[in-house]
């Protein structure tokens, strides 16, 4: 079937990051299969994620299917681009329906893109990850793929307004190699495996970033493990049980 809105997305999408002047580190990519079904986990710490993920695969000719919350399909503007790029809507309380779809779509050679942490860290930091990416590319019989963006919480994120006027922002990704999820393994085996290749991914984005912080005002996009003032990942837990 014809990608009657992806593509535009697309298009609309490269044109804004170059009036933007978005620095695009993308390092990786040719470790997405070029045909048949995969499941591209990422870390989560913006809105934008999901794009520059989808970016990640553009070299290989492949568009990502995503698993993003149910409430972003309602919305009046990002609802009808979303159902017309074929995301997946995930409604938390009843993720059957979600897990199925996502299923049928690996299957007929579709690429999954899932964010196990569920939700934006807000310290930058790897949260822990559930076992749907995992189960998925088991019961699929599909490889997981590991990947990492880091840069992309100083353009949107959770707890601080959005700020499209920042130019020159250096978005740096990485794309790990694919790991097997076999049938005889435990999906929280696998979980534990893929974490880690993320972190050391992340980390990896991280070391090749190219700027720091301007001041004592612009540390907020930094971990506090790595000097910054974003809230430790104990303060977020802290902050949430409130």
């Amino acid at each position: 079937m014809a990608e009657l809105v992806y593509r535009p997305v697309i298009g609309v999408a490269r044109t804004l990051f170059k009036a933007w002047d978005l620095k695009i580190d993308c390092r990786g990519s040719e470790n997405i299969p070029r045909s048949g079904g995969a499941v591209l986990v990422s870390n989560h710490i913006s809105y934008l994620d999901f794009v520059f993920n989808g970016l990640a695969a553009l070299p290989q000719k492949r568009l990502v299917r995503f698993m993003a919350k149910e409430s972003v399909f309602r919305h009046r503007i990002s609802g009808p681009l979303m159902r017309g790029m074929k995301h997946i809507p995930v409604d938390r309380k009843q993720g059957e329906a979600a897990y199925a779809h996502a299923l049928d779509s690996l299957r007929s050679g579709e690429i999954i893109g899932v964010f196990p942490e569920a939700t934006i860290s807000e310290s930058f930091t790897l949260k822990s990850f559930k076992s749907g990416a995992a189960r998925l590319a088991q019961e699929a019989g599909v490889p997981l793929i590991p990947m990492a963006v880091w840069g992309t919480q100083r353009l949107w994120t959770k707890g601080h307004p959005r700020n499209f006027k920042r130019h020159h922002i250096p978005i740096t990704i990485r794309v790990g190699e694919a790991m097997e999820a076999g049938r005889d393994q435990y999906a929280g085996a696998i979980t534990r495996k893929l974490r880690e290749r993320v972190q050391e991914l992340l980390e990896a984005a991280q070391r090749a970033y190219p700027v720091r912080p301007k001041g004592p005002d612009d540390t907020w996009w930094m971990p506090a493990h790595l000097g910054g003032t974003a809230p430790t990942p104990e303060q977020v837990r802290a902050a949430e049980a409130h």
